[in-house]
């Protein structure tokens, strides 16, 4: 069921041969970053894709001093033909990397670079706070811990504290490994602060993709399952999503009180059990979600229901 992000050790990129500018019709043509019909193997290397280095080049051209080009300034800087440059700039344009000036043919960054550089500089903060409070918690509960953000339609596992017990060996998730939100109560926590139009316009399906006979059908099921999460601070899943497999998840809030993680403990069972280990691994995973919310300056309120948890289980355990 999961997708793993495979990334390979980052390298300086070469700068491209310079290709002699020529003047034709910028008329809109098809936009493919993988169009390398005109293009040779670039700096020497043929692990490199000209076409996406030439957009990632266009892309480190604006700045504060600059904040605004068109294609034939482009153009002349990365050393590519004026139709490349203007097909790249569309392509970036559809993405959401760029975004035109006033309805003319020049261009500046948009929204999807910012959210590029949030997410890092987040995701950052997050594994940074967050991996001691994880490895307290797997020493806690003697289970494998990790920390999510939602990606979209995604969940995406960040940080990790694997168990030590050998009987978890057969069940590791990596960083970077993806799950569908919608099917996990992974996701269904991340989502808590989406209203349901939120829902509807991330999921504008009919029915959903069914993984289990408990994955939520339709978007309606998926908004029943995210505001019964969000009401009680935290969810359950005995295998749900994956068979022989329990989790505990609770949500992680900045100091804008959104969700902006959440934190989560595999048991590698297909129940967790009864109340004497429920009720401890519940406050456990609460305690922990809390204290890492506080560490991003999040301070709850005091109908805040995940402290709520932490604390009445907490009480009820001792």
């Amino acid at each position: 069921m999961a997708k793993e992000n495979m990334t390979g050790a980052g390298r300086k990129l070469a700068k491209p041969r310079g290709d002699a500018p020529a003047p034709h019709d910028e008329a809109a043509a098809p936009a493919d970053l993988t169009d390398t019909s005109d293009e040779e193997s670039v700096g020497g290397s043929t692990y490199l894709v000209p076409g996406l280095e030439r957009g990632l080049r266009i892309l480190a051209e604006f700045s504060a001093r600059e904040p605004v080009l068109g294609a034939p300034e482009l153009s002349k800087r990365i050393g590519i033909p004026r139709t490349t440059t203007f097909r790249l700039l569309q392509t970036l344009e559809a993405l959401g990397f760029l975004e035109r000036v006033n309805g003319d043919r020049h261009f500046r960054l948009s929204v999807a670079v910012l959210r590029l550089g949030f997410e890092y500089l987040s995701s950052l903060e997050l594994t940074d706070v967050g991996t001691p409070l994880l490895e307290r918690l797997r020493d806690a509960t003697g289970l494998s811990a990790h920390l999510l953000i939602r990606d979209q339609r995604d969940v995406v596992f960040v940080a990790k504290a694997q168990a030590h017990d050998p009987m978890f060996s057969s069940v590791k998730v990596h960083v970077g490994t993806r799950l569908p939100a919608h099917a996990t109560v992974h996701g269904q926590v991340l989502m808590g602060d989406l209203s349901y139009d939120e829902l509807r316009q991330l999921y504008p399906e009919p029915q959903l993709e069914r993984f289990t006979d408990r994955t939520p059908a339709t978007v309606e099921e998926l908004n029943e399952r995210v505001r019964e999460s969000a009401a009680q601070g935290y969810a359950v899943s005995e295998a749900s999503f994956e068979r022989g497999i329990s989790v505990v998840t609770a949500p992680v809030r900045d100091q804008t009180r959104r969700i902006v993680a959440a934190l989560t403990v595999t048991v590698p069972r297909s129940d967790i059990g009864d109340a004497s280990e429920r009720e401890p691994l519940i406050a456990a995973v609460c305690s922990a979600a809390v204290e890492l919310s506080t560490r991003l300056n999040y301070r709850p309120p005091a109908d805040d229901p995940t402290a709520g948890e932490a604390r009445r289980r907490t009480v009820a355990a001792n």
